[in-house]
């Protein structure tokens, strides 16, 4: 055992240190030029902080805390991390600004969906990623990809070897980027310039931009019953671009959806980019995209057509095997494959 280990092992206080408060909220965005596509502020910048509670958001014991830390690894020198959670999570509690508040600003991304593979760039700040595996007691296992700055506040690698850091690393798992479940469901997100939210509905829980995502990975097996379930939660930008959401399952059912003149609107459409469905115009990577994805080009082929000077992260996922293949930051003769 490591004295990191040993010492995140004897910290027991760090959980009673994890609390409810302002939900987390980012996407990709694009806004123009290269040097103007910062849509705002991405995450709680701008929201104000909500009290604490003392419950906490990760209900983990003090063995499944040790176990999460210590699958922590680098997987390559993006930096991409790499962990399997173990342990529960409260998926509609919002974090603490105390903890993980920060600003940043968005960029712009491609999805896209053909049969059993769903694929993404994410095109964003040069921030640490990190891969995410969980299986959570009360939903679907899933893999899935999150910028690591808005768990760690900075933009530079995380330091592995310190417990306080991994227990950041570890709230990965409330805020997926993109994401496949075990059923097949992938999700992702982009953002749009003219999005807009509906007047929130009483009765219904509030989540991020990107707790959504979690809670459809947890909860949904299809294309259709993560509709239906987007139906029964209010989604909060905090301040942060809009987005819209590509949906796929592997029957090939796939839906984009978009908030708009006062309600949740749902396209079918297999390609997302940075217009909005409901009044705007394909922008170029999305017509590039829709005319080539029913192409025998291999799936990272395709996102390699559409990748930008900014590229993070661009990953292709198979709904029907349970795994993804991974490039980081354009590197595209080395590719991580990943497993459910």
């Amino acid at each position: 055992m490591t004295p990191a280990l040993r010492a995140l092992r004897s910290t027991a206080s760090l959980l009673a240190a994890l609390a409810l408060a302002v939900p987390l909220a980012t996407a990709c965005s694009a806004a123009g030029t290269a040097g103007q596509e910062r849509a705002g502020q991405a995450v709680t910048g701008k929201a104000a902080p909500v009290k604490a509670t003392s419950a906490p958001v990760l209900r983990q014991s003090a063995d499944e805390v040790a176990r999460t830390s210590a699958s922590m690894r680098r997987l390559d020198d993006l930096p991409m991390y790499e962990m399997t959670f173990h342990g529960g999570y409260d998926v509609e509690a919002p974090l603490t600004e105390d903890e993980l508040g920060r600003k940043a600003e968005g960029w712009a991304c491609s999805l896209f969906h053909r049969g059993a593979e769903f694929g993404r760039n994410f095109d964003w700040d040069d921030n640490p990623a990190i891969v995410v595996r969980a299986d959570p007691p009360d939903g679907y296992a899933s893999l899935s990809v999150a910028d690591a700055y808005y768990v760690l506040g900075k933009t530079g690698p995380a330091d592995l070897g310190d417990p306080v850091e991994r227990r950041r690393l570890g709230h990965a798992v409330l805020a997926p980027f993109d994401g496949m479940n075990e059923k097949g469901l992938a999700v992702g997100l982009a953002a749009t310039p003219t999005a807009e939210l509906p007047a929130p509905m009483k009765g219904r829980p509030t989540v991020s931009s990107v707790r959504i995502i979690r809670v459809l990975l947890d909860r949904a097996a299809t294309v259709k019953e993560a509709l239906a379930l987007m139906r029964t939660y209010n989604v909060d930008f905090a301040g942060g671009p809009q987005v819209h959401y590509l949906l796929a399952d592997k029957s090939g059912a796939s839906a984009v959806v978009e908030y708009g003149e006062g309600r949740m609107h749902v396209r079918d459409d297999r390609v997302l980019t940075n217009w909005s469905v409901v009044s705007g115009t394909p922008d170029d990577r999305h017509r590039r995209l829709t005319a080539t994805v029913d192409s025998k080009a291999d799936g990272l082929d395709l996102l390699k057509s559409v990748a930008q000077g900014h590229t993070r992260w661009s990953i292709v996922y198979d709904l029907n095997k349970g795994t993804a293949r991974l490039v980081t930051a354009k590197r595209w003769n080395r590719v991580h494959r990943l497993t459910l």
